[in-house]
């Protein structure tokens, strides 16, 4: 194995030199806004730059060169050195900036035909008359319906400069009329916290999305108050699931447990002086139990919530050992909008920690599927395989933790394997729960439209034989039925059905609260608050093993 990988390296060693001199010319000639060099180098890659050009066989667009150049010169790096593209950059700053340009609507692509399932209220939609599952036919005069359309293609079609209008065919409750619409797009926000309910009648619980954004704060401190205004003083944090995102938004929401001067996160690297933030003591929050619920896709700012709470007996940790991604990268952006994110410093908790796992240099493939390693090795279900590879460090308090390859938690809760088998993972990985879900809600939107509340709505679809027909529906789709796995899966396959009907109906919210019912890691958590075991005190003493 060391042999062949030795030899493909060697294999690969000119490619990865040609990509590195075009990188230089690229940054040296056609971007002088990061700096001209005078090392005697740069002589030579203009001059094979140029020979290149001029004498190649074959002629050669060199913008396109250089724009496949660019990612692969990064992977050189570590595996969070990147280059992005203008239309990569679009899509991150829109996740970032918690909104984008477009007419504001949910939709799904139920048999190649674009469905919407739900409309934004005050949006765009709403006010040029679309309705709830009413069927796009045609964009601006173009046959979409029955065309082999992906979600990306329908947001390059939907989205589009604030102000632009995009013209719908639209066909609605099965007639054969098409009815066009007029939407003018405008601002529509992209909402990171996914939930916020409660699980007691003193515990609020928060789901994060995806990322940290640059609006996930306010939504944050809008969700605690709202908890607060239903009795909450506890509160479970879910970070399950978050890669993390702006290092800004996760220092404000860190700042409200914590006292005034605690350090909450530093900064360091080679050419990177050392910044520490610290709490300022204006947290609405500083006496709250707090639980946080992380995972292995947990990341970056996740882990550096998680560490905070963790380093200042602050709250519980439970779960899974993160993934540990504890660097920083600084972005310079290209003049078309594309950009490239260096790597210059690492992420230390308070007590010292860096999460950053260990990494080999261009060898992204095994760090990428390192979650799945974990998994096969056993590292999700028994804590001393999890601890193996992590350095000891000690919290303010005292308490040993452990850092260096991701955050483990406190409370070791391994991955609950009850009722996943091969016939549950078939139909996951083929979506068909999704797709059976859709086709329920929209054969019956009528009958469930009529439900005030989305408790109504599932108490109904307990009554109905969901499971046996969404069997039915795999069987038709080429999983065969096998009664003894169908048994073991009921629940989990009935509550995916019923969380995502109750979602084109009711929304994020309800589909969550429905989706994490009985979920072992909020169970945990919530006994550990009633039991008072939560508290700094209770930490502190260790009372919560």
């Amino acid at each position: 194995m060391y042999h062949s990988r030795k030899k493909e390296r060697k294999l690969w060693l000119p490619m990865w030199l040609g990509l590195s001199i075009a990188l230089g010319i690229f940054i040296g000639t056609q971007y002088s806004q990061f700096g001209k060099t005078k090392r005697a180098h740069t002589g030579k890659i203009d001059a094979v730059m140029n020979y290149i050009r001029e004498s190649y066989v074959d002629e050669i667009d060199m913008r396109q060169f250089l724009e496949d150049a660019l990612p692969r010169i990064m992977q050189g790096l570590d595996p969070h050195s990147e280059y992005f593209s203008v239309e990569e950059m679009r899509r991150i700053n829109e996740e970032m900036d918690g909104h984008f340009s477009g007419v504001g609507v949910n939709f799904y692509l139920l048999q190649d035909t674009l469905v919407i399932t739900s409309i934004l209220p005050g949006g765009p939609s709403e006010a040029a008359g679309l309705q709830t599952w009413d069927r796009v036919v045609k964009v601006n005069d173009s046959l979409i319906a029955g065309q082999s359309f992906t979600n990306e293609d329908v947001h390059k079609v939907l989205r589009g400069a604030r102000g632009s209008e995009v013209k719908l065919g639209i066909r609605r409750n099965n007639s054969n009329t098409l009815t066009d619409i007029t939407i003018t797009r405008a601002e529509i926000p992209l909402n990171t916290i996914h939930a916020a309910y409660m699980v007691t009648d003193r515990t609020g619980f928060i789901k994060l999305g995806r990322n940290f954004g640059h609006n996930t704060f306010n939504e944050f401190i809008t969700a605690l108050a709202r908890l607060k205004n239903r009795g909450a003083n506890s509160f479970i944090i879910d970070l399950r699931g978050n890669v993390g995102g702006s290092l800004e938004t996760v220092v404000a929401m860190v700042n409200e447990f914590l006292e005034r001067g605690e350090l909450i996160v530093y900064t360091e690297g080679r050419n990177f002086p050392r910044m520490d933030s610290y709490a300022t003591g204006s947290g609405t929050s500083k006496n709250a139990d707090i639980v946080v619920l992380v995972d292995e896709i947990s990341a970056s700012a996740s882990e550096i919530f998680a560490g905070a709470m963790q380093d200042h007996d602050r709250g519980l940790v439970l779960g899974r050992r993160t993934f540990g991604k504890g660097l920083v990268q600084s972005q310079r952006e290209f003049p078309d909008g594309s950009a490239v994110r260096l790597t210059v410093a690492r992420y230390y908790t308070a007590s010292g920690r860096s999460i950053q796992r260990e990494f080999e240099k261009g060898n992204h493939l095994e760090y990428e599927m390192d979650a799945i390693s974990r998994f096969l090795q056993g590292d999700e279900t028994e804590e001393s395989r999890s601890t193996e590879s992590l350095i000891p460090f000690k919290t303010l308090g005292g308490r040993t933790v452990y850092g260096g390859d991701g955050i483990m938690p406190d409370i070791f809760i391994p991955r609950d394997m009850e009722g996943i088998n091969s016939y549950y993972n078939s139909i996951v990985n083929s979506r068909l729960y999704e797709r059976y879900a859709m086709m329920y809600s929209d054969m019956n939107r009528e009958r469930l439209s009529q439900f005030d509340t989305w408790q109504e709505l599932l108490r109904h679809l307990r009554q109905q034989p969901i499971l046996l027909n969404l069997v039915s529906y795999a069987d038709n789709n080429g999983i065969r039925r096998r009664p003894v796995y169908i048994q073991e899966s009921s629940d989990l396959l009935e509550r995916s059905v019923h969380a995502h009907v109750v979602r084109n109906f009711f929304g994020e919210e309800a589909f969550w609260t429905v989706y994490l019912q009985n979920d072992p890691l909020i169970r945990k958590g919530v006994e550990l608050i009633e039991s008072g075991k939560s508290t700094r005190q209770a930490i502190l003493s260790k009372q919560y093993r």
